[in-house]
């Protein structure tokens, strides 16, 4: 950190501390680690909960009370289908977490192999996985419990550097995937370019079976009024044929309830069809019941854009509220940058290099819980130790604050250091 950046305080440093020490008086106990739907946003689904015995027949005569339907209720295939912009057959629904039908396709595909590979990727030495960073901390949780060796690659203002992905697969066919989120990026609020699907669909990969994992967690959650528009990965991949390369995954997981979710995923017919071959073996079906409150909820696409713009009057004002504080408080500083997302659930906050741990530890002091530092980066290691996200959903607005107006304390208070 320059010693200019540094001197902006140095002359209010013991302001700044006795503004720290009145916080940690406070005794303050605020949780920002997580995207967290808050209490609020929870109670616009509380009709999922009403569902009497006379409604658990679905549209098409199905009772969803009974075994059977192993990849979904066709109603709610179609509205996944409608959500993914693919078609219903090339849909599965499952349980509530989409990141365990995550886990579970890369774990079938260590142990079974996939469509168009060699065999078990477990039998591959030295195996691979890119992780565009900063990115989401439980992708990268996945495949390094399941024994990838994690790559990271940098992530821009169009999506991953499709330059250093380009040049890494197209020579290592022990690299199997990469993981993306494609709107509104976990924690950089990115939306990928048009660009930027087609040359992943496209790309040259050394491995025949290379998969991408594209998580589109937050296809619907927008809260600018400017709809963020995404390139069809899967027409994509299909056009430059190689319609097995991607596996897309979705959830209404901070629709509804995260706790009793739908999850879905979407890929090509043949993916689909050896999915569906090893869950026949795993599962009789998944909650159908569940599928019918949701879909009693919101039934089409429209309905569905209807119950979300509510969801977005409840967040917008928090991530205004954030990117307003950091701004009068830090704009003129050229201490801080951050994103200014359109949808999601994250703000991405960099401070000078070799200062996040301190900051995060200073709010922790003063009862601030933020995500672990380095959380967003493979192994929880971020090399400059500058990265911090921010989860701004969960707390009241007073509450949210508080703690924002505690961070840029602490950001303060570590740069005088």
């Amino acid at each position: 950190m320059s010693i200019q950046i540094k001197n902006q305080f140095s002359d209010q440093r013991q302001q700044i501390l006795n503004s720290y020490e009145s916080i940690k008086k406070l005794a303050l106990s605020l949780d920002l680690t997580r995207g967290k739907p808050s209490a609020a946003q929870l109670d616009l689904s509380n009709d999922i909960l009403s569902i009497s015995a006379e409604n658990c027949i679905d549209s098409e005569g199905t009772d969803a009370r009974n075994y059977g339907g192993l990849d979904g209720l066709p109603t709610m295939k179609k509205l996944f289908a409608e959500i993914l912009d693919v078609g219903p057959e090339n849909i599965i629904v499952g349980g509530n977490s989409s990141l365990t039908m995550m886990y579970e396709t890369l774990s079938r595909a260590c142990q079974f192999g996939v469509v168009d590979g060699d065999g078990p990727w477990n039998n591959i030495t030295g195996r691979k996985f890119l992780c565009p960073t900063p990115g989401y901390d439980r992708h990268f949780l996945i495949t390094e419990h399941l024994g990838f060796e994690l790559i990271p690659v940098d992530m821009n203002e169009s999506g991953p550097d499709l330059d250093q992905v380009e040049a890494l697969v197209s020579e290592d066919a022990a690299i199997k995937g990469i993981w993306c989120v494609p709107k509104y990026s976990n924690p950089t609020g990115v939306c990928y370019s048009p660009e930027t699907v087609q040359r992943l669909a496209r790309m040259n990969c050394a491995a025949s079976d290379f998969r991408i994992m594209w998580d589109n967690a937050y296809a619907v959650h927008h809260f600018s009024g400017e709809l963020a528009e995404l390139e069809n990965i899967s027409k994509c991949a299909e056009a430059a044929d190689n319609p097995n390369r991607v596996i897309q995954f979705a959830s209404t997981s901070k629709i509804t309830h995260p706790g009793s979710g739908v999850a879905a995923m979407a890929g090509s017919a043949a993916n689909m069809a050896d999915a569906r071959k090893h869950i026949g073996v795993q599962s009789i079906g998944p909650d159908k019941v569940n599928q019918l409150r949701h879909l009693q909820l919101f039934g089409n696409l429209s309905e569905l854009a209807t119950h979300m713009a509510k969801h977005a009057e409840l967040v917008k004002p928090k991530f205004d509220l954030v990117l307003d504080i950091f701004e009068r408080e830090l704009g003129a500083r050229n201490i801080a940058q951050w994103s200014k997302p359109k949808g999601g659930y994250f703000i991405n906050l960099d401070v000078p290099d070799g200062y996040a741990k301190k900051i995060v530890q200073l709010a922790a002091e003063a009862g601030v819980k933020l995500t672990t530092p380095g959380a967003p980066f493979p192994y929880g290691k971020d090399p400059k130790d500058c990265n911090i996200r921010i989860a701004p959903t969960f707390p009241s607005l007073d509450e949210l604050e508080q703690a924002i107006d505690t961070l840029v304390v602490c950001i303060k208070l570590a740069v005088t250091e």
